[in-house]
């Protein structure tokens, strides 16, 4: 069988045609199954009636939903067509999913019924909905996405070295979104690379991240391309996520650390479900802490925990295994993977600094962004933005965004490093420490914290912890409890809304 050139053309068919692909599992239950057969069918149905409809090749269209099937056989199909698909956040204000669409240019925007009122009325100064098609994912008729649809066989399109696939827009918390242009090769080196790796044909996956971000969006075109079966949740939530790993049967699960939290506290659902065949955990978007990693080791008894570190622009292929076998220790994302380049720059390289990596699978650019200054080496690196430092065995370990690192009192604070003390605390399931301003010092840390599950710990024990454990200026000068993090769009905490919070709290305080 010839290599697929397409990524939307990337789905194995060496398996039963009738064997579930993608299973969307509704919140009331409902489970409804899409066949390898039927996903082919439609996304082949997507790519004629795109082209029939007078969308071709370099055009876009945006979709905006929740979790589903279809939304991924759209996907793949409009990309079989050299369309390009738009994921878009729809947790975005509506304004700023009006700018994602006008930026794209996308020609059709696929929505869900619950969506469709964010695509209402949406105007701004600069900024319009164009005039786009819409089509709903439900119904039938004009106005829907049956109606585009045409049924047939459909031969991809062989796309150029440097055509657009897709294209993910970024979440956008310093300034408006970029959308971020993906090339077929690229993820189709990500897909075949992660195949070569392990062997997923017989996992049962569970997708409960957004398909508008890159986690969730790789691992459903791995499911594709792999022959497995992925369980579609419509988004996260705690309850039927562990019903849907003990009902269906899930195996290998991708996981950030405040889901994990939220599930620890699901006791009645926890006590009825049988998580015991979980083999896999993909965590990412924050280190898995020695205390983290014993909960989710009593959570998910048979579970292997991968701590993982990608981006949008990078992909999510940077750091493996040792070569020579040594255990990766749980703090650390792991050892250059060796088919990616990586670096580390700054006054304090080769040790630690900010990383910059080399991979195919790096994006093309972004779209329309002749503000923004390229992000890529001249000799082809793409400098993440994020710091690390590395260890005598040539692990890695996250510290934090080179944009987070703030000043208190002329010296460097980047949160992570702070928040890696606190979760070092055998009270502490979870931190989070974020910047508030100060008079004298110009900023000074403060945090959040959950405790873990029937252990009390109070704000002066863990300030006086942090102050016996790391430099003075570190201290966190206010401790609040939460029962969870915030979590933003992207699953990851909530940070900025966090540092509203906290600036609030003082402020009521006077202090």
């Amino acid at each position: 069988m010839t290599e697929p050139l397409n990524l939307g053309d990337f789905v194995s068919r060496t398996q039963e045609a009738d064997r579930p692909l993608f299973i969307g599992l509704d919140f009331d239950g409902t489970a409804r199954i899409m066949t390898r057969a039927a996903f082919d069918e439609m996304a082949d149905a997507v790519a004629r009636g795109l082209i029939k409809g007078g969308i071709g090749r370099g055009d876009r269209i945006a979709i905006l939903a929740a979790n589903r099937p279809e939304y991924v056989a759209v996907l793949m199909g409009a990309m079989r067509a050299g369309v390009v698909p738009v994921p878009v956040n729809f947790k975005f204000p509506a304004a700023t999913i009006a700018h994602v669409i006008a930026d794209s240019g996308a020609k059709l925007v696929i929505y869900d019924a619950e969506r469709r009122a964010a695509l209402d009325g949406v105007a701004l100064p600069d900024v319009a909905l164009p005039d786009v098609a819409l089509a709903a994912f439900d119904g039938e008729g004009p106005g829907t996405l049956a109606a585009w649809l045409d049924a047939g066989p459909f031969t991809p399109v062989t796309p150029a070295a440097d055509e657009p696939a897709l294209s993910l827009y970024t979440s956008g918390s310093t300034g408006r979104p970029k959308g971020v242009l993906l090339s077929h090769a690229s993820h189709l080196w990500v897909a075949r690379t992660r195949m070569g790796e392990t062997d997923l044909s017989r996992e049962r996956m569970l997708i409960a991240a957004p398909l508008y971000h890159m986690n969730a969006l790789a691992l459903a075109v791995l499911a594709c391309a792999s022959g497995t079966t992925a369980v579609l949740l419509p988004q996260f939530r705690a309850v039927p996520y562990i019903e849907a790993i003990s009902r269906l049967g899930c195996t290998f699960l991708t996981a950030v650390p405040p889901m994990i939290a939220m599930m620890l506290r699901e006791k009645a659902a926890l006590a009825e479900a049988d998580l015991s065949g979980v083999r896999m955990v993909r965590m990412g978007s924050a280190p898995v802490t020695d205390a983290l990693a014993e909960q989710i080791g009593k959570l998910l008894p048979n579970a292997r925990i991968i701590n993982a570190y990608g981006t949008t622009e990078g992909g999510p292929i940077v750091f493996a295994g040792h070569p020579d076998g040594v255990p990766t220790p749980m703090g650390s994302v792991g050892y250059p993977h060796p088919q990616v380049q990586v670096r580390l720059v700054g006054p304090d390289a080769p040790h630690a600094g900010v990383l910059e990596m080399k991979s195919p699978a790096v994006m093309l650019g972004y779209h329309n962004r002749p503000d923004v200054r390229s992000p890529i080496t001249a000799d082809g690196y793409y400098n993440t933005g994020d710091v690390f430092r590395r260890d005598a065995d040539g692990f890695f370990y996250f510290i934090g965004r080179a944009d987070d690192m703030f000043v208190c009192g002329g010296e460097n604070i980047f949160p992570g490093e702070v928040e890696a003390v606190l979760d070092s605390h055998p009270a502490v399931m979870q931190s989070c420490v974020v910047p508030v301003p100060d008079d004298i010092k110009g900023e000074k840390p403060v945090a959040f914290v959950v405790r873990r599950a029937g252990v009390e710990v109070d704000e002066a024990a863990l300030k006086q912890f942090v102050l016996a454990n790391a430099p003075a200026y570190q201290h966190p000068r206010r401790v609040w409890f939460v029962e969870q993090m915030p979590l933003a769009s992207t699953n990851k905490i909530d940070r900025a809304g966090l540092k509203a919070r906290a600036v609030a709290e003082l402020a009521a305080l006077g202090s």
